[in-house]
């Protein structure tokens, strides 16, 4: 029997049917399978290669670091005597949290003022107008017709906050004196805080005041912290010096903050604004180290992304303590030796360009300065009386025609340079070149003597040096000769004084140091040539001459002067300094290019600078209780000091350099006192101060063995200060 055909058909679209849905679903399964496939692929990308980056970004987000005000390291002198400590002082700080609203903390800085007194010298124009706008919004935006804003929009390629920025700098333009009059004297209290308030980021603690908090003012603030969202009540850590020496340097105060120069360096290693930062000297050389750590929260957020709390994880530390190279009652008493003969010189006849005078005294052999003086009188603008200040920083960032201290380098160059040996004789003659005014030495007026080296550093011949000169220039004086120099001449005798540390940096711990003047050069200034090498030509600070001076003394290394001795953790107890972090040691930059002889031999003539029978310091150091070598000088200067009106004036600059002991160096000195007088009288003040403060250096040395005082690393104990000084940050100038 046949099938009816209808029923044949509809079971094979019946077929038909369920096979596409069969080949749907499995597309559709296969499709799910991708996307399942996928997500678990990129979750674990996630999870496995980026897990470890996602999660630092989550930290760095939630973990902000906060200024907690920790104290920052102290400094001490080489036997562990406070130079730089921090006071305690109560201070009040603001938090400003990313949902803070201005109205809001307006309201706070009301609430604020009725509990204390904030000074309103600090507020500003800009400051009484910006309250002002947002005190009077309406009427305030209302100067600034609709007409004037669409002539602004309509500006080409300006951002909406460039236009912003103009109609708000309209605004500012057209308040008035008598409107900003409108602000009472407890508008401009609660500016006053409003100000120090806005003035840092988000979970940055701004200190609204730490100068001068009374304890009632402190009382009453810490008892309605919960009615002051974002206030609270801390200790600052106010700088203190108990040394005038200005080399320690100075931090800002919370009022000025981060200087505008370098604001965005420091805010870059996550500083806040009103943060006290190291601004000269050991104080900003050190700052990374002195700054100590704050402390680290972790803010904790609920769905809305608002912070609800804030866990501590790092609780901050304070900052490491220095201890410096400084003998601070070597220095006290030094400063006083050339204090007072400085003050001797002014009193004078011919003195009236004499302003300042210098002293150095460094370790020859480990590069260590025990002593830096600098004084410098000064008018006081207030008093209108001369003063005596600090300028030890004088000492490596001013720089002066030494005179005949730097014959020592000459006759060394000339031995280096084959244009003289130890046993060359020269004839001390007055100098007759071609074209050139005669050039002689102080004790021999016309005749000729003959002598050697040593010699010529016991009476301080020019003569010898101004040869010594000519040879290096490979022209042998002859009487009426003319003087051509090579262009290769003062190369090579600058290039033999930059050896010792003569016309280059020292490498000191401290910036802004200055290498100096050199005259300038060519076949004109043949002359010049000469006069360099008596040391009137180029110009040297004082600390150069004593790294020069050392570099002969220990044999022929210049080594590398320094101030801080050793970096220390915070003290645990008080009582002794931390443990030891860094000890730094010598640093040898370069050894002469002279035999151990030759070194020797100008060893022995500065020897008989000090005992010699015509030795220019005889009178000085022939007596002394221990051996000593050095050189005297005197330069001959055209002086161009702060003193405008006598640009041009003869003058004459004083100095000294020296060691001892003779046989074992343990110290090298210098001293330079410019433009000591405008007469021609023989002065012997800079050979006076370099006696006196090697005499000193003695005493301390026999009185702290025996106190069993040492300098050593191991559990020094902190010892008070020498002086009573205290100078707070707020009173330095």
């Amino acid at each position: 029997m046949r099938k009816a055909p209808g029923k044949n058909r509809a079971s094979s679209v019946k077929a038909k049917h369920h096979s596409n849905l069969t080949f749907r679903m499995n597309v559709l399964f296969f499709a799910i399978f991708l996307v399942f496939s996928m997500l678990i692929f990129r979750l674990g990308y996630m999870q496995i290669v980026k897990g470890e980056e996602y999660v630092s970004e989550l930290e760095r987000k939630e973990e902000v670091p906060v200024n907690t005000s920790v104290p920052r390291g102290r400094m001490y002198d080489r036997y562990g005597r406070i130079l730089v400590d921090n006071q305690p002082e109560n201070a009040i700080t603001y938090t400003k949290m990313p949902s803070t609203k201005t109205e809001e903390m307006i309201e706070i800085a009301e609430k604020l003022a009725q509990l204390i007194e904030q000074p309103t010298n600090r507020v500003t124009l800009r400051d009484k107008q910006d309250f002002w706008i947002i005190k009077n919004h309406d009427a305030a935006y209302a100067k600034v017709t609709d007409k004037e804003k669409k002539k602004i929009r309509a500006q080409e390629n300006v951002t909406e906050s460039q236009v912003n920025a103009q109609i708000d700098k309209l605004v500012r333009e057209r308040i008035t004196n008598e409107e900003l009059l409108q602000l009472t004297e407890k508008d401009m209290e609660v500016l006053a805080i409003f100000r120090e308030m806005i003035a840092g980021y988000n979970l940055s603690p701004q200190i609204i005041k730490s100068e001068n908090v009374s304890a009632d003012e402190f009382a009453r603030v810490s008892e309605r912290l919960t009615q002051l969202p974002g206030v609270n009540t801390t200790t600052d850590w106010k700088r203190l010096k108990l040394s005038s020496l200005a080399i320690l340097g100075r931090t800002t105060v919370p009022a000025k903050g981060i200087p505008k120069e370098k604001l965005n360096y420091y805010l870059a290693r996550d500083y806040s604004r009103n943060d006290r930062v190291g601004e000269s000297y050991i104080e900003a050389q050190y700052e990374d180290l002195l700054q100590g750590q704050k402390s680290v929260v972790k803010n904790i957020t609920n769905k809305k992304g608002q912070i609800v709390d804030t866990v501590t994880t790092f609780e901050g530390k304070p900052g490491n303590d220095l201890k410096l190279t400084i003998d601070s009652e070597l220095q006290l008493e030094t400063e006083k030796i050339v204090e007072r003969e400085l003050l001797k010189l002014k009193s004078r006849g011919g003195s009236y360009l004499l302003d300042r005078a210098f002293l150095v005294m460094m370790d020859p052999n480990t590069g260590d300065i025990l002593s830096m003086v600098g004084k410098k009188i000064e008018k006081n603008p207030e008093t209108g009386k001369n003063e005596v200040i600090d300028y030890s920083y004088g000492s490596f960032t001013t720089a002066y025609e030494v005179g005949s201290a730097v014959k020592a380098a000459t006759l060394l160059t000339g031995y280096k340079l084959g244009a003289i040996t130890p046993k060359t004789v020269l004839g001390d003659e007055p100098i007759h070149l071609l074209n050139t005014p005669i050039k002689k030495s102080i004790f021999n007026q016309g005749g000729y003597i003959s002598m050697d080296g040593l010699n010529a550093l016991e009476q301080s011949s020019n003569v010898f040096m101004f040869k010594t000169a000519l040879l290096i220039n490979g022209t042998p004086y002859s009487y009426g000769m003319p003087l051509r120099l090579n262009d290769n001449t003062f190369p090579k005798m600058r290039n033999s004084y930059a050896q010792f540390g003569l016309g280059v940096n020292t490498g000191i711990d401290l910036p802004n140091e200055f290498s100096g003047v050199q005259g300038p050069t060519g076949p004109t200034y043949g002359g010049k040539a000469l006069d360099l090498a008596i040391g009137q030509y180029d110009t040297y600070t004082p600390l150069q001459l004593a790294q020069y001076i050392s570099t002969i003394a220990n044999g022929g290394y210049r080594i590398q002067p320094h101030v801080v001795k050793e970096i220390h953790e915070p003290s645990k107890d008080g009582e002794s300094l931390g443990q030891l972090v860094t000890e730094i040691g010598p640093t040898i930059l370069n050894h002469i290019d002279n035999s151990p002889a030759e070194i020797d031999y100008v060893k022995k003539g500065l020897r008989r600078v000090y005992t010699g029978a015509k030795g220019t310091a005889r009178a000085q150091f022939a007596n002394a209780p221990y051996t000593a070598a050095g050189k005297t000088g005197t330069a001959e200067v055209v002086y161009f000091g702060p003193l405008k009106e006598h640009y041009g004036t003869q003058a004459l600059t004083l100095t000294h350099v020296g060691f001892a002991p003779y046989e074992n160096p343990e110290i090298a000195y210098a001293v330079v006192i410019p433009w000591a007088t405008t007469g021609r009288e023989h002065l012997s003040h800079n050979n006076v101060i370099a006696r006196e403060s090697v005499d000193k250096y003695f005493e301390l040395k026999a009185k702290y063995q025996a106190e069993k005082m040492t300098d050593s690393n191991v559990k020094q104990p902190i010892l008070p200060a020498i002086t009573k000084d205290k100078i707070g940050e707020d009173e330095e100038k």
